[in-house]
């Protein structure tokens, strides 16, 4: 009897004993999933270790007109193959006339002028001109009509002039060759008129990075269907699809994978054989269905190279490198994606365009109207609304829980960067607001 229920106390306890054992080897991978992430990357070390292992090339250049050219990046300067302005030219409607015969003229003791047709002026002559006429010679400067009088074939001229008064001259603007846009400029309208202005059609710019959006997840429904039961819409790859088009890249749309390791597997694949860059959304934190960065390790090497930032929102990102290509791990929620992309996906794509820097978003400084509370050890990206207010600007934070809510991106038209070594900013205290919206008038909150 004691031998038989000691044989089955054996036998139960095995059993207690390998079912611990299974439960202790689940936590065991699951805890070494979370170790990545109690020693988050700063922002600066995961981009300087990012790019040290990437091998970004020149991008290859297209000519294309040059009405096709907004906000594409040049390839080549240009170089000024004749001055600007060509010639001598009015900058007002008026009459070009010598300066040195204008000495002493005034509306009571007014200077007599010959009109003349000729493209030679004497000294006692004047020839009408418009702007952007050439100023004839023996003239060196043009008269605004509103200064003169016309009398039977005459002018009286009711000012005195001085050399070079009201003439644009030959090459002021820009000297034959000079470079006027250097390469890895984005080409704006100024530059455009510029071009045009020296007499050129086409440019030679930088092909645009072809970038690969993939959304995952269980939960995500296509735009324009029918979700199920606890579906949500899959928005964030419209959403960086849209900034990549901004930023002048190529988006590639992958469309939704589940929540299975091969499917997302193969839909990198995918993307890496067709594009120069992917970017993923979703699947990137340590639970049980965040398979992206096994995906990333299966395809091949170096594979997943930092994951877990010192940033807020936006900590889980991950990046990577396969087959020379960078790669985007980036969150599900909404404003952690932005905040990545912004913070990674920026940067690398001003680098494959060619661009001389970095090109930022346009950063103002406001003050605060209320305080804000942030975690030590983290670069934190605060929303906020900035206006202004009897000639002052002001940042309100926009307030919500969570990453999830891109409302606070709609509401708001800027965000600030709290550092790592600050626990949040002080109402009144003035602070750089990097905007991703226009200025707005002034606030009901103040």
């Amino acid at each position: 009897m004691k031998n038989k229920l000691g044989m089955i106390e054996e036998i139960a306890f095995s059993d207690t004993f390998y079912l611990r054992l299974r439960e202790s080897l689940a936590g065991l991978k699951f805890l070494v999933k979370m170790k990545g992430f109690q020693n988050l990357t700063l922002t600066q070390d995961a981009l300087k270790k990012w790019f040290g292992i990437l091998q970004i090339v020149k991008p290859s250049a297209e000519e294309i007109p040059l009405e096709e050219a907004l906000n594409r990046v040049l390839v080549q300067d240009i170089i000024a193959n004749e001055n600007l302005p060509r010639f001598d030219r009015s900058a007002v409607d008026g009459y070009a006339v010598s300066a040195e015969a204008t000495i002493g003229a005034s509306q009571f003791k007014p200077t007599i002028f010959e009109l003349t047709e000729s493209n030679v002026v004497g000294a006692s002559q004047a020839k009408q001109v418009w702007t952007g006429n050439p100023i004839p010679k023996g003239a060196d400067a043009a008269v605004m009509i509103e200064n003169t009088q016309k009398k039977d074939g005459e002018i009286e001229v009711w000012v005195q002039m001085a050399p070079g008064d009201n003439v644009s001259k030959r090459g002021e603007d820009v000297r034959k060759g000079e470079v006027v846009a250097k390469s890895g400029r984005r080409l704006n309208p100024f530059f455009l008129g510029l071009v045009a202005a020296l007499g050129k059609n086409q440019v030679a710019v930088a092909k645009k990075p072809r970038v690969a959006i993939l959304a995952t997840g269980n939960e995500l429904a296509k735009v324009g269907s029918t979700p199920k039961t606890n579906q949500i819409f899959e928005s964030n790859g419209v959403m960086l699809s849209a900034m990549c088009s901004e930023l002048g890249a190529e988006p590639v749309d992958l469309g939704t994978v589940r929540d299975d390791l091969d499917q997302i597997t193969e839909a990198l694949k995918s993307g890496l054989t067709r594009t120069d860059a992917v970017i993923t959304t979703g699947g990137t934190s340590v639970g049980g269905l965040d398979l992206v960065p096994d995906a990333v390790n299966k395809i091949g090497t170096p594979g997943i190279v930092v994951h877990g930032v010192a940033m807020r929102p936006g900590m889980p990102t991950a990046l990577a490198v396969l087959e020379g290509k960078p790669v985007m791990v980036l969150s599900g929620n909404p404003v952690a994606a932005v905040v990545g992309f912004e913070v990674f996906a920026r940067p690398l794509i001003c680098k494959m365009l060619g661009m001389i820097r970095e090109e930022h978003r346009l950063t103002l400084r406001a003050k605060m109207i209320r305080n804000v509370s942030t975690a030590l050890g983290r670069k934190t990206f605060v929303r906020v609304k900035t206006f202004e207010k009897d000639g002052n600007v002001f940042a309100e934070p926009v307030s919500a829980r969570g990453s999830g809510a891109i409302s606070t991106m709609t509401r708001g038209n800027g965000f600030l960067v709290v550092p790592e070594d600050r626990e949040g900013v002080a109402e009144g205290e003035i602070v750089a607001v990097r905007l991703f919206g226009a200025l707005e008038e002034e606030s009901k909150g103040v």
